[in-house]
């Protein structure tokens, strides 16, 4: 089968890293880690697991870290190499092990990445694990597959950038019926704003800001608005297709980026600015609870400036190494800075459950609102269309890209 593999090499990893900035075509090129490869469809590691047929699976923004060398080394003791990316994915059963209860061949599903104690085979399970945490298990190198945080970073499960890889039964969720595939594919990463969502612990009055209207950004507007929030929202959006979706999805009010984002910012909230010697505004006043989306240096710097004091900043974006960060905001506001990563168990109106559980009903709940994000599908040859298309978003117009491997 022909899969889209990155291949771990320092010296194209360099290049890719220090040049890419300049040749952004340099990045799917023969120089890159990334290869369209003709590999054997991978295998059962127990009776616990099965195979899934790929149906869409999505461009995710730490894929394009990945590929473009721009993410932190943070995670690259937590990968084994080569492996197939793609964890965003919606396929249907293809092969199954005898161990294996509740679904059936040709059974349409999603996949829960994340790599964990039961899902390696360990036992007993970590302390993250026992307590529902197993985004934060502590054994993603052990166990009986190789070393891997999520689907699509491992080299033993295959990903869905590819017609076929496996997952442990426990990895698994039904797609109802009425839900097409088209946002199926969105459920990965619904469940990651829901997550930063419910983490924040919104209340009735509670000012929001999201900074950044890619993916992510919308999916976390959508959230808030799915579990029955009112509250006024806020949201910096670069692009005119994103400030239309951010308005159609319950955004009250979109700031554009830019160098009038400050006075802007300040006349919508009453926050009240000072222009010390150096550097940034300092604000006083601003939002209550902030949603760094994107999580560049220049963003994460911005929401703890446009966040009052006493209030909360969810860093949902993956930050990477960021650098000249005004720390001093943290400690004069005593905001509370919190990451929210990929899912988990949630308690919500008083039911425990899973993530991707509670986003699948609120996806039904909400129909075809979420159909607008996913744009052009890419078959696997068209890999470096599919890439640029995701890397250039203002040009192509598109939220979400996928690869349709129907």
């Amino acid at each position: 089968m022909q899969a889209i593999q990155y291949v771990k090499s320092i010296p194209r990893y360099l290049a890719v890293r220090l040049l890419g900035k300049h040749w952004n075509r340099l990045y799917t090129s023969g120089t890159s880690c990334i290869r369209l490869a003709e590999l054997d469809e991978p295998q059962l590691p127990s009776p616990k697991w099965v195979k899934i047929k790929t149906r869409l699976s999505g461009i995710c923004g730490s894929d394009l870290a990945t590929i473009t060398a721009k993410g932190s080394p943070y995670f690259s003791p937590f990968t084994s190499t080569p492996f197939v990316l793609g964890h965003e994915v919606v396929g249907e059963v293809a092969e199954m092990g005898s161990r294996v209860e509740g679904y059936t061949v040709g059974d349409r599903v999603v996949i829960e990445p994340v790599l964990s104690c039961e899902i390696r085979g360990i036992g007993p399970q970590c302390s993250q694990c026992q307590r529902g945490r197993s985004a934060n298990c502590e054994n993603i190198t052990e166990g009986n597959i190789s070393a891997g945080v999520q689907t699509g970073y491992c080299r033993d499960t295959g990903g869905g950038w590819s017609p076929h890889f496996v997952a442990h039964s426990t990895q698994l969720h039904h797609v109802p019926d009425e839900l097409p595939d088209e946002l199926a594919v969105l459920i990965e990463p619904f469940a990651c704003a829901l997550h930063g969502v419910l983490k924040s612990d919104i209340r009735e009055g509670d000012e929001i800001l999201i900074i950044g209207a890619g993916a992510i950004g919308l999916l976390t507007l959508a959230a808030i608005r799915a579990i029955g929030k009112s509250n006024r929202i806020l949201i910096v959006a670069k692009y005119p297709h994103q400030k239309k979706l951010a308005h159609e999805l319950g955004a009250d009010e979109i700031l554009p980026v830019g160098q009038n984002l400050y006075p802007n910012f300040c006349h919508l909230t009453g926050a009240k600015s000072y222009q010390p010697e150096l550097g940034k505004p300092v604000l006083l006043g601003g939002i209550d609870v902030t949603f760094d989306c994107v999580a560049s240096s220049t963003t994460i710097d911005d929401a703890l400036r446009f966040t009052r004091a006493q209030g909360r900043v969810m860093l949902v974006g993956m930050p990477a190494i960021p650098k000249n960060i005004d720390w001093t905001t943290i400690w004069h506001k005593e905001l509370k800075v919190e990451g929210a990563y990929t899912y988990g168990v949630e308690v919500y109106e008083g039911e425990r459950l899973r993530t991707f559980a509670l986003g699948i009903r609120l996806l039904q709940q909400m129909g075809d609102r979420l159909l607008p994000l996913v744009g052009k599908r890419f078959p696997l040859k068209d890999y470096r269309k599919a890439i640029q298309a995701a890397l250039h978003t203002g040009q192509s117009g598109s939220v979400k890209t996928v690869f349709d491997l129907t």
